[in-house]
């Protein structure tokens, strides 16, 4: 059980009182207008934070390993939406259809930056390289997630029109280029301050979850919602990430012949869903009451990866440390001051 607890987020933790919240203290009227103005501010100042803390350079830098990294960004923006939308149509009458646009939602958003560092370096996989991979599949998923959502739901409500445009310009995209130019004069006080600044990213998001489950508290979206189809979806979402994490780990051993260390990086950037990119973008896109039941599946996803990853990881650096023993002239890969 001790195992169990330490294998959860705490951060989830709070994402359910805030849903608990939602429930019970929906915003509505007036205060919904002024909550939701202030959750586009945040939004916007999310995405000033991420444009502060990717480095353009490790990106470019990393991709001497152009195979590799090719791969990652393939797994990433390619092979997720097709199975995503695989999923919905082969679901489609199981679960409710919000939950399914949630599905293939989560599988256009880039890759997460911390998570896939820290569990490739547990793994003694090649940091560098997993640095290289989340930059990039981040900076380009500002771009990238936005556009493949409304292009793949333009029949279902989902237009690329004007407004949308704005919208993403303004919340999304000239904020984040804003913070990659002043990155130079403010990159090191974030750095040295990125723990208050985590605080306040991580409320950000906070705010974003209760304002879009009290819309769908307001709207009462979640009445034809069962538990069994949360179940279902529990089990849907981890057979997606059992099967991408075999599929990377079979194309990077045996299709790309990569180092073990190399392959781990695909694996682990490959498989994973930025929560912090997915909500706001999904925010962006989906302003309606069914807004919540389009986040689930992502927020799920997320806990899932988590765990499995944590286990998968400290496997793999557990045999990584069995090797350096059998064979002292074995270095595994350390991870690099960051």
């Amino acid at each position: 059980m001790a195992k169990l607890f330490k294998l959860f987020d705490p951060y989830i933790a709070l994402m359910l009182v805030m849903i608990g919240l939602a429930a019970v203290v929906p915003v509505y009227g007036k205060g919904a207008a002024a909550a939701g103005t202030t959750a586009d501010v945040a939004i916007a100042f999310l995405f000033f934070l991420y444009g502060t803390r990717l480095s353009p350079k490790a990106a470019i830098a990393g991709f001497v390993q152009w195979k590799l990294q090719i791969a990652v960004l393939l797994c990433t923006f390619a092979l997720f939406p097709v199975l995503g939308v695989g999923i919905s149509h082969l679901m489609a009458g199981f679960l409710p259809h919000a939950l399914l646009v949630g599905v293939v939602v989560l599988c256009m958003m880039p890759s997460t930056v911390q998570s896939s560092i820290a569990f490739t370096s547990v793994a003694r996989g090649n940091v560098a390289a997993a640095l290289c991979a989340a930059s990039l599949s981040n900076i380009l998923g500002v771009f990238i997630s936005p556009l493949l959502v409304g292009w793949m739901f333009q029949t279902s409500g989902v237009t690329l029109s004007f407004d949308v445009f704005r919208d993403i310009l303004l919340q999304l995209l000239a904020p984040f280029l804003a913070g990659q130019l002043a990155r130079p004069w403010i990159g090191e006080w974030i750095q040295r301050h990125k723990q208050i600044l985590g605080y306040a990213d991580r409320g950000s998001i906070l705010l974003i979850i209760y304002v879009a489950f009290s819309k769908g508290m307001v709207d009462n979206v979640w009445g034809g919602v069962r538990p069994m189809d949360l179940l279902i979806l529990i089990v849907v979402l981890t057979l997606l990430l059992a099967f991408i994490l075999a599929l990377t780990h079979f194309v990077g051993r045996r299709v790309l012949s990569l180092p073990i260390e190399d392959s781990i990086v695909l694996q682990f950037c490959g498989s994973k869903k930025s929560l912090a990119s997915g909500l706001p973008i999904a925010s962006l896109l989906f302003p309606g009451p069914q807004l919540s039941l389009i986040l689930l599946p992502l927020m799920l996803f997320h806990q899932i990866e988590l765990i499995v990853c944590a286990v998968l990881a400290r496997r793999y650096g557990a045999k990584a440390d069995r090797r350096a023993v059998s064979d002292p002239g074995t270095n595994p890969v350390a991870a690099p001051a960051t």
